[in-house]
């Protein structure tokens, strides 16, 4: 079983990346063949500045190292390193019907959210179909929101092999745990980087105390009884305790008498107690680590997605 995970370095990782991405890998390392790879090419849909992206490359591979990704058990490496990638992007794209790629619902959302139209947005299911479909990956977990991206590969996946023969590219299984489906923000709305209502998992203490300070919340006032699974405020710190645990704050929020400045500093309290081990790690993991990690990884990732292009390149003609 091949376990493929991946992430833009676009930003800070936060709360919803862990839960909806890093964790479900993590999780299943020692049991299952992993592999997590930084999309930096996914990334130049949105970062601009060079110097920028670099920063984020190599600061998001120290933020998984911090989050327990083990380079002795899986294999972690930037896509860019990886020339396969964009290779079997053009083959995959000379199959993809456009009605496919009109239907997806994120390429719309990050333009009504004001990102630039370009053909790499648009394409963007299409690269990571090939991200996919290199590895001959068996499960990929995810987010609610990338599902149809996932159904989409498998789409591609299943018009190539009509078109060269049955068998060439594997399709892949999608896992979503339904309590992390989709991580709120906090106003609310999906955590996203776009939406910039995230809680990064290694900003400094006051800015993090700051940001869960603000999350949003409605106007009850302390003494009157609340509902939690319509708090954002719960919902996100429901992902950091046991079921017992989770039992008894959503008992406290009905009973009335908690008020959300209270709610907000016990989240805070957990939030470092549930990271505060990767955040001491992630303070002593020098670049040069990280860049030796992500090097190594590329040459097994190649060894693996070469012999993928060569049953691709034979299958349609270029070999």
């Amino acid at each position: 079983m091949r376990v493929l995970s991946g992430m833009q370095p676009s930003g800070d990782p936060h709360i919803g990346n862990y839960f909806g991405s890093i964790k479900p890998n993590i999780d299943l390392m020692g049991e299952e063949e992993n592999i997590y790879i930084v999309v930096d090419l996914h990334a130049l849909t949105s970062v601009r500045d060079a110097d920028e992206l670099r920063k984020y490359r190599i600061n998001l591979v120290k933020d998984l190292l911090a989050c327990g990704f083990d380079p002795e058990k899986g294999i972690l490496f930037f896509q860019s390193d990886v020339p396969e990638h964009a290779e079997l992007l053009w083959i995959l794209s000379c199959i993809t019907p456009m009605g496919l790629l009109e239907r997806a619902v994120s390429y719309k959302d990050k333009i009504a959210q004001g990102l630039e139209s370009s053909h790499g947005l648009f394409a963007y299911p299409v690269l990571q179909a090939a991200d996919i479909l290199l590895y001959e990956s068996d499960l990929i977990p995810v987010g609610k929101d990338q599902k149809q991206h996932i159904e989409m590969a498998r789409d591609i996946a299943k018009k190539f092999n009509n078109v060269y023969g049955d068998g060439i590219l594997k399709e892949p299984d999608v896992q979503i745990r339904d309590e992390v489906a989709v991580v709120p923000g906090t106003d609310g709305k999906k955590m996203s980087k776009s939406y910039g209502n995230t809680i990064p998992l290694f900003a400094d203490d006051k800015k993090t105390e700051k940001i869960i300070m603000g999350i949003v919340t409605d106007s009850k006032g302390v003494e009157e009884p609340k509902v939690p699974e319509e708090c954002n405020v719960f919902k996100i710190h429901s992902l950091l305790l046991d079921d017992a645990s989770k039992k008894e704050l959503a008992d406290k929020y009905r009973a009335g008498g908690l008020g959300y400045g209270d709610a907000k500093k016990m989240l805070a309290e957990e939030f470092f107690n549930f990271f505060g081990d990767m955040r001491k790690k992630r303070s002593e993991i020098s670049d040069e680590f990280a860049k030796k990690v992500v090097a190594s990884g590329a040459e097994k990732a190649r060894s693996i997605a070469g012999k993928t292009m060569e049953r691709v390149r034979k299958s349609v003609g270029l070999r």
